[in-house]
């Protein structure tokens, strides 16, 4: 089993998607054993610590990349299986910002009245009961928060040169910020240059979906990761998969394109792996299917089309069938091994 690790430094850490030579090359089938800073890049420590005064834009939302996977050319997929998400310190923490959020004037909702308060939350994080501890700011309230770690950013340098900030989701994936982005899934992403040069960060100790204040429970990470390949096989927009479902996002304004993305996919897709016709395809997904909200408040919101696979036949639950050459199966299983 070849296992690569990798710590970067501050000054190693990536703010875009493309624009930006690899760090590190890995052939497929490497397991990857990363540490991800949180969106701050540890910068926020404390409820004084207001990311206006501490911070620097554009240097938010640091990821952990980007890696050259050997052999990858545009029109391959590649696949990333997380094996495990674990938070890398005891606090986390989470924030309003003036002008950013779902419940906020912004730069593109112009309004008179002002901008919510800057406020930072500070969260503690406790892995042996899997818990973080909400305080509230103005009272003695506090509770108990399942943890339910993820990342909410992960992608691959865009097609044609591209360069794009981290924060900003698209058909390369991005800052999707989806909850369903945890430990047991695998997520497909279309490679569009020479290595795909992938990236992750941003994680979460858990977020509600939607993300409605902008941000979730802030955290860094040690994640673990299995890569693969898979050659001649487009994959149009992110899609992921775990044990028991399929599913396809799509990142675009207004929300309902975001939502017609996913959706369209999730249909052609259905249709693709089943061999029912697109109508058939789109009356089983309307009945059958999900979908969870990723963010509403970054550049572009994300949503999320979500398909039990015991609706796609017995064979898929028995593992006899599965997408992309069963490759999630068989990233679990390198998983297993990395874990005994």
């Amino acid at each position: 089993m070849n296992v690569v690790s990798y710590h970067p430094t501050p000054e190693e850490l990536s703010y875009t998607f493309g624009g930006r030579p690899a760090v590190g090359r890995v052939r497929p089938g490497t397991i990857m054993e990363l540490y991800t800073e949180d969106c701050f890049g540890g910068r926020v420590t404390t409820v004084d610590d207001l990311p206006s005064r501490v911070c620097e834009f554009p240097y938010l939302n640091p990821v952990t990349g980007p890696f050259h996977v050997e052999g990858a050319e545009p029109g391959d997929t590649l696949a990333l299986h997380f094996v495990s998400i674990t938070p890398a310190r005891d606090w986390a923490v989470s924030t309003t910002f003036p002008h950013f959020g779902a419940l906020t004037t912004t730069h593109t909702t112009a309004m008179l009245h002002p901008p919510l308060e800057e406020r930072v939350w500070r969260y503690d994080i406790d892995l042996d009961k899997g818990l973080a501890v909400y305080h509230a700011r103005n009272s003695d309230f506090s509770v108990a928060l399942p943890l339910d770690p993820m990342h909410g950013t992960v992608g691959v340098a865009p097609a044609a040169g591209e360069t794009r900030m981290t924060i900003t989701p698209d058909a390369h994936g991005g800052n999707m910020d989806t909850p369903e982005l945890r430990a047991g899934v695998t997520v497909y992403l279309g490679v569009n240059v020479e290595g795909g040069l992938f990236s992750i960060g941003d994680g979460h100790g858990r977020q509600g979906h939607g993300e409605v204040c902008g941000t979730a429970v802030e955290s860094a990470m040690n994640t673990v990761i299995a890569v693969e390949l898979i050659k001649g096989v487009a994959t149009p927009w992110p899609r992921m998969e775990d044990d028991l479902h399929l599913m396809s996002t799509g990142s675009a304004r207004p929300l309902e394109d975001a939502y017609r993305i996913s959706q369209h996919d999730m249909v052609t897709w259905t249709s693709e792996l089943t061999g029912l016709d697109t109508l058939d395809a789109y009356q089983l997904v309307s009945q059958g299917g999900q979908a969870p909200v990723g963010n509403v408040c970054d550049t572009n919101y994300t949503m999320v089309a979500k398909l039990p696979k015991a609706y796609l036949g017995e064979g898929w639950l028995r593992g006899e069938a599965g997408a992309y050459e069963s490759v999630h199966a068989r990233l679990r299983g390198l998983g297993a091994r990395y874990t005994s």
